[in-house]
């Protein structure tokens, strides 16, 4: 017999609509980023204590986010986007610079980064423009949200903040791409192949030519050559490369990395805290956390791919990809594998607003997993 106490919790879990197995994995990574920005911080506890605070935050937003049936955000979603790109729009007008960039709208006590909205305003709305016709979608409704993408992607990228543009220009084709939407060219293959060598070279020459500021070419050319300059462009790639080649199998051991610990590794608490980790626990702490990581990715898709009307599979399987694409981006750039383009290891990195960001995405997915779709929805 269950005890009066257990049977509470038991009730209050089930009423807040939360999924015990993507819960527990959220609260285990989240835990492990704390221990590692103790020891990324030199063992400053206020890093942490405000990085609880982060925490307390963002898994507010997602319990309330979750109780949130999809309908609804499927309902709203117009006035979602049109809510955000007035945002975007005001930022360009009357933004606070930082770091060469006018990214942020100050409200007084507060600076606010509408990009961050907009990782889930637009799988949301482009998830439910083509939910509206039969899958795999219509011309029209294709071009609609390709559009919407674009003109998206092209005021964040004016802020200027390429990698975030990128990323929220991926969570759309995200959606497009498991909408079903197929693109056919020339029938003959060849002709179809030329003509995507082509298309991709002018887009490479126009993006190169006339897109791309300076600071981001240097990026790229640091990327392909890291040596050229060892004290400027290149140094955040070699010294993360030696922090996680000295790592080795098992690690130098918690607190105990010297590129971190010494100050050797720019930016160790936020975009390069993978290489603490590696260093520190060496290729099997990585592995681990990896493990973690999928088990978040597969227990997301199973939720997604159950969910009862297109709109909630659509949703939740482009959320899941973002949470990967977080994860491949961030390890392939402080691996010198991709240029650096300031994304976040989720759950791990020290801030706010992305953290607030990805638990809500993962409270949408809760929402996904807890309510039932109306039966006039399809």
């Amino acid at each position: 017999m269950n005890h009066p106490v257990i049977s509470k919790i038991r009730h209050f879990w089930h009423y807040f609509k939360m999924d015990t197995t993507l819960f527990i994995l959220i609260m285990f990574v989240s835990a492990f980023g704390l221990l590692i920005l103790y020891s990324a911080s030199g063992e400053s506890i206020q890093t942490v204590y405000k990085q609880i605070i982060h925490f307390a935050i963002a898994t507010v937003a997602m319990l309330i986010i979750a109780q949130i049936p999809p309908y609804m955000l499927r309902r709203y979603s117009p006035y979602l986007m049109l809510f955000g790109i007035l945002l975007l729009v005001a930022v360009l007008l009357f933004g606070s610079y930082g770091g060469g960039a006018r990214r942020w709208l100050d409200l007084g006590l507060t600076q606010f980064q509408p990009s961050e909205l907009m990782k889930i305003i637009v799988p949301i709305a482009i998830a439910s423009i083509l939910s509206e016709s039969n899958i795999p979608p219509r011309p029209i409704p294709i071009l609609i949200s390709v559009i919407s993408i674009l003109v998206i992607v092209i005021l964040i990228a004016k802020q200027p903040d390429l990698g975030t543009s990128l990323l929220i220009g991926a969570s759309g084709i995200y959606v497009l791409f498991l909408s079903g939407v197929r693109v056919k060219f020339i029938a003959n293959k060849w002709l179809n192949l030329g003509f995507i060598f082509s298309a991709t070279a002018a887009l490479i020459y126009v993006t190169w030519n006339y897109l791309l500021i300076e600071y981001q070419k240097n990026r790229i050319l640091t990327l392909i050559d890291p040596n050229s300059d060892p004290l400027g462009s290149g140094y955040h790639i070699l010294q993360s490369k030696i922090a996680i080649g000295s790592g080795g199998l098992f690690g130098k051991g918690f607190g105990e990395g010297t590129q971190s610990q010494l100050d050797f590794l720019p930016e160790h608490t936020t975009d390069f805290i993978f290489s603490v980790i590696a260093e520190e626990f060496g290729l099997l702490g990585v592995l681990f956390l990896l493990l973690i990581y999928g088990l978040i990715i597969y227990r997301s898709f199973l939720i997604s791919v159950k969910a009862e009307d297109t709109f909630s599979k659509l949703l939740g399987a482009s959320l899941t990809l973002i949470f990967f694409t977080y994860v491949f981006v961030n390890i392939g750039m402080v691996s010198g594998l991709l240029p650096v383009v300031g994304i976040p290891l989720p759950l791990i990195s020290y801030g706010g607003s992305s953290l607030i960001t990805l638990m809500s995405s993962f409270g949408i997915i809760m929402s996904i997993r807890k309510h039932k779709a109306p039966r006039y929805i399809s």
